[in-house]
């Protein structure tokens, strides 16, 4: 398996661009990564990147190296998915993301039932609600909270989420209650913006007489948690737009009320991405399939538990 792990480093380090990246990923030592890599070239008898003190890149060897090994690690996932539905005993690693909020509350709580179903499948989890590159980063699933961009991976769509504009009462007694989402804006409320690295566009999509119409809105607070997102506006400090799952006891409690009712947000779906040949693996599917029912349950239990019956 030496060679297959050379090639397995040399994808990540491809991928992430750096020797230590993908040492951590691989959860190796940065002298392991590298002395892979150097063995690589040895045995090809060519240099795969150029390297400096402050930067990897990529030879055309290369780049035409990267293109042969996917489809070589490709198959040996292919192959070592079909040994393990054979023998009905699947194993090896996975690797999820998910949002911060949605992946704590919806995807982690489901993982420990799957494990023990499945002692040899390992599951490595990353909640974050920055935008995932399922290929650069090597997933075999990503759960994703929001529109979906056109791409050729594979879609398994889960729920559509009822999003609310949400403040505290506090708020609201200081700052008045905007009917809408223009009176939010020419009023110049606080509203409290998810943002992170990367991101380009930030607006709220709402629902305007039946039309979609996207407002810009302004504020001081900005943060990449959605959690922080809810904790600043039951403190407070302004207006989140929030999916009513994730809101749905500070509203029943009164601790929350939503704001700008005539003009609410679109729905943001929740589903499930995948590259179309991880499916043929049985580990990946068996997740996806477990994962997916789970969570379904959970919004229907959810859906009941509230006086508004609504999710």
């Amino acid at each position: 398996m030496a060679y297959v792990d050379m090639l397995r480093t040399f994808v990540r380090v491809y991928e992430l661009g750096s020797m230590s990246a993908a040492a951590r990923d691989l959860r190796v030592s940065a002298a392991v990564s590298s002395s892979r890599i150097s063995d690589l070239e040895k045995s090809l008898g060519v240099r795969l990147f150029n390297r400096t003190t402050r930067s990897l890149r990529a030879t055309a060897h290369g780049e035409l190296f990267y293109k042969g090994a996917i489809k070589i690690l490709d198959t040996i996932r292919e192959v070592e998915g079909g040994i393990a539905e054979i023998t009905a005993n699947p194993k090896g690693t996975l690797f999820v993301s998910a949002p911060l909020a949605m992946g704590k509350i919806l995807v982690a709580p489901l993982i420990p039932a799957f494990k023990t179903e499945y002692p040899d499948i390992n599951v490595r989890l990353r909640l974050s609600d920055r935008k995932v590159d399922i290929a650069q980063e090597g997933l075999d699933a990503a759960f994703v909270l929001g529109p979906l961009p056109d791409s050729d991976l594979r879609v398994r769509a889960i729920h559509d989420f009822e999003r609310v504009l949400v403040a505290s009462p506090d708020y609201i007694a200081q700052y008045g209650m905007p009917r809408d989402g223009d009176e939010i804006i020419s009023n110049k409320h606080k509203c409290l913006l998810l943002r992170y690295p990367g991101a380009t566009e930030f607006y709220w999509n709402l629902v305007v007489d039946g039309e979609i119409r996207g407002f810009h809105p302004e504020g001081s607070l900005e943060s990449d948690d959605g959690d922080v997102l809810t904790a600043w506006a039951l403190a407070g400090c302004g207006i989140a737009s929030k999916t009513r799952y994730n809101v749905a006891a500070e509203l029943d409690a009164g601790t929350l009320v939503e704001v700008a009712p005539a003009t609410p947000p679109t729905p943001q779906p929740f589903s499930c991405l995948y590259p179309h040949k991880r499916l043929q693996d049985p580990k990946v599917k068996l997740f996806i399939d477990h994962v997916i029912k789970g969570i379904r349950t959970e919004i229907d239990r959810a859906a009941a538990a509230t006086s508004s019956g609504k999710i």
